[in-house]
């Protein structure tokens, strides 16, 4: 009989760096959570129409490049947003991820929105986390922050160096 092997509990990984699966788990939440905020406010946005003007009740076409830039500007502000203010998106919580600058703490607002910019426009730098010794996507090489499993609300180490 072969032995039972158990998953890791959040305190054996906490603090850790996070895998490729986890942070894409996280990234289809967090665009879920974007295209959710995208149908509130365009639902709005023709609710409001409707009722100023009257029928026909229509969604708003403004065009691909102004729903391209009104996107990118949406995950830039929610993505950056989060960062600074929580240290995690939506998408980070359920998977129980923060991000953080390389000593732990959140990271500054210049940083955040760099980061967001560089998620939209290299998303495929997340294939470097496997490569990376410390875990890290390019976007965390570029602007200095890491990404670590973090269920307890904090990831910083003890006086052993062991994380807590």
């Amino acid at each position: 009989m072969s032995p039972v092997v158990r998953a890791h509990e959040p305190v054996d990984v906490q603090g850790l760096p996070a895998g490729l699966v986890s942070r894409g788990v996280a990234a289809v939440v967090d665009g879920l959570v974007l295209l959710g905020a995208v149908v509130v406010v365009e639902l709005a946005f023709a609710s409001v129409r409707y009722l100023l003007l009257g029928p026909p009740f229509s969604m708003p076409d403004p065009g691909p490049w102004i729903t391209l830039g009104t996107g990118c500007a949406a995950a830039v502000a929610y993505l950056a947003g989060s960062w600074v203010t929580a240290g995690r998106t939506a998408g980070d919580q359920v998977m129980g991820l923060r991000v953080t600058n390389r000593s732990g703490a959140r990271l500054s607002p210049g940083a955040a929105v760099a980061r967001a910019v560089l998620w939209l426009v290299i998303p495929w730098g997340v294939l470097w986390i496997p490569a990376s010794r410390r875990g890290a996507s390019v976007q965390d090489l570029l602007v200095g922050s890491a990404v670590v499993h973090d269920w307890y609300g904090h990831s910083r180490t003890s006086a052993h160096g062991r994380h807590e």
